[in-house]
């Protein structure tokens, strides 16, 4: 395919102190339309660094664009015209290869590659009909892209997943038979890697071994036979990381630590029959299910993340719109916190907006999406010394 005139945009580039914690953020984009980062398992960094891609409403079009974090230009990647929902695809799914300037999005069942130099674009892979798309990720290696379909049953019920979630329970219900497909970044096919008739979602590759990865069976957390398994690309063998202890629990959102050996995830513990309150959680173990660490947890919130097991960030809640901050104590084994290290006043409406927040690579910066004016934005918060900052008001 042939590559689009690029567009420069001018910086929109803000810095201010946050009123409650005096914490430095940076608001990269403020564009009257919405822009948001990758999914927050995704990392969206790129030349060495000094770039972040982001999808973005602009023009009355979704695209991809890439924002130079030191002097806030922006530049257009592509320009398409997504399809409309059900077939609807998002940028959140996008994913940046490891080992070149090159990254990887859906338009429609298409699976497109883009030269982040030149903007060239060629497809990789066409979804069979009869399936939607969902997320993608690069193997450590850079060799193949990952990714999770599953069947088309909005003739049967009403989906418009990334606007309120809706059919989410109907397609949990329906077992829709999905695949886990890897797709040869040279373009030189695609394999499917597991084929199940679960709702597959949340494909999570290591960011350090090639041949492992995450999926889950996606559902209301506390209704699925198991949320987290394992994937091993070269003998396709899986298996269940983190199995549900006991019945109304709920675990969700893994992500990988930066080893690549690692899975962090939250949830929470249901209710006891003696009627003592349910308690939040956030955990952390190996991929085979071993050197499992957890804890309770002061406060919740929608979204986690974290490098490794020493600092962790959510995204708050609606009644303390905020980024939170918890540090691990493995002398004591617990979580200290939270402590708020920005207001955001994000409202989760749609996918689009969702919070998201996500460490740097190096743990010095929070990415997050809010939309606190109305329009989705992207800001980079700094993060100071987790004491000198003020105890979140969270139960």
């Amino acid at each position: 395919m042939t590559a689009v005139a690029l567009r420069r945009w001018a910086p929109e580039l803000t810095t201010h102190a946050d009123p409650e914690t005096g914490a430095t953020v940076r608001q990269l984009t403020s564009y009257k339309g919405h822009s948001h980062h990758f999914y927050f398992t995704n990392p969206g960094w790129h030349a060495g660094g000094t770039r972040l891609l982001f999808g973005a409403d602009r023009g009355n079009r979704t695209n991809l664009f890439s924002v130079h974090l030191g002097s806030g230009e922006i530049d257009q990647l592509t320009d398409l015209d997504m399809p409309p929902p059900p077939g609807e695809t998002s940028f959140l799914f996008a994913c940046v290869n490891p080992k070149r300037e090159e990254a990887y999005f859906w338009h429609g069942r298409r699976l497109l590659a883009v030269d982040l130099g030149s903007g060239d674009l060629r497809e990789l892979w066409h979804a069979p009909d009869g399936f939607f798309t969902n997320m993608l990720n690069c193997t450590a290696d850079g060799q193949y892209v990952c990714t999770g379909i599953y069947e088309d049953l909005s003739h049967k019920f009403k989906v418009d997943l990334l606007h309120g979630y809706v059919g989410f329970r109907e397609y949990a219900a329906a077992h829709p038979l999905s695949k886990v497909v890897r797709v040869a970044t040279d373009g030189s096919g695609a394999e499917a890697m597991v084929e199940e008739n679960e709702w597959i979602g949340h494909v999570n590759t290591s960011p350090t071994q090639p041949h492992l990865m995450t999926y889950c069976h996606e559902g209301p957390w506390q209704d699925v036979d198991n949320r987290i398994w394992g994937l091993d690309l070269t003998t396709r063998r899986t298996w269940k990381i983190r199995p549900r202890t006991q019945p109304g629990e709920r675990i969700g959102h893994e992500y990988w630590f930066a080893d690549g050996i690692h899975v962090g995830y939250h949830g929470s513990h249901p209710a006891s029959p003696d009627g003592a309150p349910g308690t939040h959680l956030y955990g952390a173990v190996r991929y085979d299910d071993t050197e499992r660490v957890e804890a309770p947890l002061t406060g919740s919130s929608r979204h986690f993340h974290s490098n490794d097991l020493s600092l962790v960030v959510g995204d708050g809640t609606p009644q303390h719109a905020a980024i939170v901050l918890w540090r691990h104590d493995p002398v004591r084994q617990r979580f200290d916190g939270p402590r708020t290290l920005c207001t955001h006043r994000g409202s989760w409406h749609i996918q689009a907006v969702h919070v998201h927040p996500r460490f740097s690579p190096g743990g010095r910066h929070v990415l997050y999406t809010a939309d606190p004016n109305g329009y989705g934005n992207l800001y980079l918060a700094e993060v100071p010394e987790f004491d000198s900052l003020p105890a979140a008001a969270m139960r």
